[in-house]
């Protein structure tokens, strides 16, 4: 067993060995932890939370005693486990086969989904919202520490790729958590790599006073080592990822919190509403084309380019490792709701044409989204407005899988791990998959692979990973945080059942 809670001299203590075993300082005096060379994956080890989950929520993590209490007590603890073996399935629910020996491996690419990367003292925030249930979402004890813990899952990507080469990164959307702007800006320094990035907003807040020792500081970023695309999810472009961004536009930059945000100027930073918050003009909403161009000016643009800053659609197509093509949808609906919309005119313009290129360049194909096709609404879910010309659940499927090529639909927004047969009658069955989220306990992304057996199959593997916090203290505590928030009985519990994480996919090859 081993604690993943610091405090007092310990903190002090770690924090000065892990700087001692930085690289070295750059120009602003901030140092980058040092380069993973490799990471297990859950297949060789996961991490399993030592306390019980307390069903009945006695104690709110919101709570800064509370959560300060359940610490102390063991909440946040882990012990290693062994690892998960991969479970290969076939698509009527049946066992399949072993991979075999001769198989070719065609892409290998990891899914970061629902970062939901939170500036935690805008005036936008809804903390005091925070409830057991779907509202739990509100308030996470860990939200503070969303930069770090980005900054571990880029660590540990480029670690994995360092072991085995990936050939990309895909987002999974809600990569921001409010639409921010300094919420967005943060979100790509820390992918594309940054000596100084800090995410802290309003007043320059230090809780724990000295560098390096809690979430308000800067730090250094190593950034991703392989390419990373662009999927927007609803957070990206709705006021806490339902209300349409125009309902208020002027709230996040000013300084009163009407539903709660947190005050770092006081000890533990508690939930505090009123009149009290320092204006930021930074804070200020994104709509959808300036998301675009600020993604699109961004080192490559990742899969963003003018069609896409015209539009304010990230709908977007590129290929990964060798005949695969990734085809992005963007699900979000900036009409309002946190469910997803896909609307007539882009599957004829877009979604049909790209499904009809890349079957004629002989692609095997993966549709990825934030919403899986479960997901998708006609918008007037709550906060929205309803659409004419949304397509339908059924209509979606059928038209995937009239496609023989299309071997997947990847998605997030759930938080769950999970792994569904998409059968629509007298067609062509597909895996559906989703990625639990970064935000979230388990805390966990995918890498998958897709693989040729050679023998007339395709096989999609997937393994979930842990960030790693190795050398890094600030990780560890943000994952004390997150299992505390799951075990208290306040967040659910995103790892799926076994025959959903690690997993070998079989289907027909086209």
């Amino acid at each position: 067993m081993r604690r993943s809670t610091v405090s007092g001299s310990t903190l002090a203590f770690a924090l000065a060995l892990a700087a001692a075993c930085s690289a070295p300082a750059d120009g602003n005096g901030l140092t980058l932890l040092p380069l993973l060379s490799s990471v297990p994956l859950t297949t060789t080890k996961r991490l399993e939370p030592v306390h019980a989950v307390d069903a009945n929520g006695t104690l709110s993590p919101a709570v800064v005693a509370d959560l300060e209490s359940m610490l102390a007590s063991g909440f946040g603890e882990v012990r290693d486990a062994p690892g998960e073996p991969l479970q290969a399935r076939n698509l009527d629910g049946t066992q399949a086969s072993a991979l075999p020996a001769g198989a070719v491996r065609l892409a290998r690419f990891v899914h970061l989904a629902d970062t939901q990367l939170a500036d935690d003292e805008s005036p936008a925030r809804v903390a005091k919202l925070d409830s057991i249930g779907t509202a739990s979402g509100a308030f996470r004890p860990q939200e503070a520490y969303g930069c770090l813990v980005l900054r571990a899952a880029v660590r540990t990507i480029n670690g994995i790729h360092r072991g085995d080469a990936l050939d990309a990164v895909i987002l999974g959307g809600d990569n921001a958590d409010d639409a921010q702007n300094n919420e967005v800006d943060w979100f790509l320094k820390i992918l594309a790599g940054s000596d100084y990035v800090h995410c802290d907003s309003g007043d320059d807040n230090d809780p724990v006073p000295g560098p390096n020792n809690d979430p308000k500081d800067p730090f250094a970023s190593e950034g991703l080592v392989m390419p990373w695309r662009w999927v927007t999810g609803n957070h990206d472009i709705l006021n806490q990822g339902t209300i349409r961004i125009t309902v208020n536009p002027d709230e996040p930059i000013g300084t009163r919190a009407s539903t709660g945000t947190r005050d770092w100027s006081m000890p533990g930073g508690p939930v505090r509403s009123g009149e009290f918050v320092t204006a930021d003009p930074d804070r200020f909403f994104l709509g959808r084309s300036a998301l675009m161009a600020k993604v699109a000016a961004d080192g490559d643009g990742h899969g963003i380019g003018a069609a896409q800053v015209a539009s304010g659609r990230a709908h977007h197509a590129f290929d990964v490792g060798s005949n695969v093509r990734v085809v992005a949808l963007d699900t979000a609906a900036e009409t309002g709701s946190a469910e997803g919309v896909v609307h007539r005119g882009d599957v004829d313009t877009f979604l049909k044409p790209t499904l009809d290129a890349a079957k004629a360049a002989g692609k095997l194909v993966i549709i990825t989204s934030h919403h899986a096709s479960g997901s998708l609404t006609d918008g007037s879910q709550t906060g929205g407005t309803k659409q004419a010309d949304a397509v339908s659940i059924e209509d979606f499927q059928a038209l995937l899988s009239s496609y023989p090529n299309v071997i997947m639909h990847l998605a997030g927004h759930s938080h769950v791990h999970a792994v569904k047969t998409i059968a629509p009658a007298a067609a062509r069955p597909y895996w559906e998959v989703k990625t639990a989220a970064l935000a979230d306990f388990p805390n966990e992304l995918r890498v998958f692979e897709v693989w040729d057996t050679g023998e007339g199959h395709i096989v999609i593997r997937s393994i979930a990973f842990d960030y790693s916090t190795t050398d890094d203290v600030l990780a560890a505590e943000a994952r004390a945080r997150a299992i505390t928030d799951y075990t208290s009985g306040w967040a659910a519990d995103g790892r799926g059942t076994v025959a959903e994480r690690n997993v070998d996919l079989w289907l027909a090859k086209p």
